[in-house]
């Protein structure tokens, strides 16, 4: 799948267009099954890809020690945090936890949330004329049973110039994002090229996840 750089417009990230976010087809009907999902997470964009899909929210945020271990891979420390998201949110018996980890990853290397102006200038000049890897972990856990994994997306930049980079920068929108990026934001005319399921991208692989949250209703397991 293309995302051509100024080909798309903002609203193509709005709820009304979630199949498009998926970029894995069209997503199951489910405003007619509404149900509560406990979210481990105070992204916004996760908040509005699950309710766009019909679940009610009850958000607490999982407070955990996100530094990656000694050698730790990024695909490993993605699907290792988004588990342990999961597993620290006290849910009533029944409820369903949903939990995500998103890290960008260059040359193997992640990259989290900036530190600051600086280090998010930093990462977006490596970012720069490259392709590179957004890889989410993801996490559904029922009681004690866990349902998770890993999906990645290959996302293209054009040549950054340092005045593309002080106008995304002065928009504040860097701040908490993986990478000091957001698809869905101003940042998207960054972007090139995407190939896999861009609402990854965004956040949260939202098909998978749903199909994830089905079998937990159902009572199966991965």
């Amino acid at each position: 799948m293309g995302v051509r750089n100024g080909s798309a417009s903002a609203v193509a990230w709005h709820t009304e267009n979630l199949a498009h976010l998926s970029g894995e087809g069209d997503i199951p009907a489910m405003v007619d099954r509404l149900r509560l999902l406990v979210l481990a997470s105070s992204s916004p964009r996760r908040q509005q890809l699950l309710s766009a899909a019909g679940y009610a929210l009850e958000i607490i945020p999982a407070d955990i020690d996100e530094t990656p271990r000694p050698s730790e891979e990024p695909w490993s420390l993605v699907a290792r945090l988004s588990r342990e998201k999961a597993s620290a949110i006290a849910a009533a018996a029944g409820v369903i936890v949903v939990a995500a980890d998103t890290a960008v990853v260059l040359d193997g290397v992640a990259y989290g949330k900036p530190f600051d102006d600086d280090d998010a200038r930093a990462m977006l000049r490596r970012l720069s004329g490259r392709t590179h890897q957004v890889m989410t972990g993801w996490c559904v856990r029922r009681g004690d049973v866990l349902d998770g994994g890993v999906v990645e997306t290959d996302v293209t930049f054009r040549h950054l110039g340092d005045d593309d980079i002080n106008r995304w920068l002065a928009t504040g929108e860097h701040r908490d994002k993986a990478g000091a990026y957001a698809i869905q934001g101003a940042a998207m005319v960054f972007v090139a090229r995407v190939e896999g399921c861009l609402s990854t991208v965004v956040g949260l692989p939202v098909e998978t996840v749903i199909a994830a949250v089905e079998r937990a209703v159902a009572g199966q397991g991965q």
